[in-house]
């Protein structure tokens, strides 16, 4: 069994924040692969599924950012789901907008949902870092209001596509993240997010 969690703030206030973004691929991922309905529990909202024959529990916590690891730690507990079948889906300031990049434990860069529940749970699950990028003002210096203000804002309209398109590759290749094929997962995502090229002009036949 698998425990899916997306981080993300509870209510419709937050729901387009760029905090957000690990909300929407989970639930891009729950609709994508005909996951029941969501339902309450575990201080979070659950829905459960099967992708490639693989068990799969999805949870949004309902706790707010910072204290995330209380959802996250009562429902490994429950299924005894062990930390390498644990994957969090998160925004990462540190990657440019709609990049995307799987890691297993490491640090938490500062990012208090991860805090709460590497306290909660230890730190070797899985990572889906989905990149927001970073506000002008901190891209130099840490400044921890200019990264505050800027993950608790809304996606402008002009970012929205982009974002549909990130968390819905992410749902599509899903299953092959749910395999353990990471690499794959992310060239996928990569290709799937990739900006067409224009077709070249045909040259236009000579005047003289």
């Amino acid at each position: 069994m698998l425990l899916l969690v997306g981080l993300g703030n509870p209510g419709p206030g937050y729901a387009n924040h760029r905090h957000n973004i690990g909300f929407m691929a989970v639930d891009a991922i729950a609709r994508r692969h005909g996951f029941k309905p969501w339902r309450a529990k575990f201080e979070g909202e659950i829905a459960e599924g099967e992708v490639e024959g693989e068990r799969v529990l999805a949870l949004k916590p309902m706790t707010y950012m910072n204290l995330s690891g209380n959802a996250v730690a009562a429902a490994a507990r429950f299924y005894k789901v062990p930390l390498a079948s644990v994957i969090v889906v998160y925004d990462e300031i540190e990657l440019a907008p709609g990049k995307v990049r799987v890691k297993q434990g490491g640090g938490n860069a500062g990012h208090n949902g991860l805090k709460s529940i590497d306290a909660a749970i230890g730190v070797d699950y899985r990572r889906v870092r989905l990149g927001v990028g970073r506000p002008e003002r901190a891209v130099s210096e840490i400044d921890p209001e200019a990264v505050s203000n800027w993950v608790l804002r809304d996606f402008p309209k002009a970012d929205r596509p982009w974002v549909e398109k990130l968390t819905e590759a992410v749902a599509e290749n899903f299953p092959l993240l749910a395999a353990g094929n990471e690499d794959k997962f992310m060239n996928r995502v990569t290709l799937a997010t990739k900006p067409a090229v224009p077709p070249k002009d045909e040259k236009k036949p000579s005047e003289n």
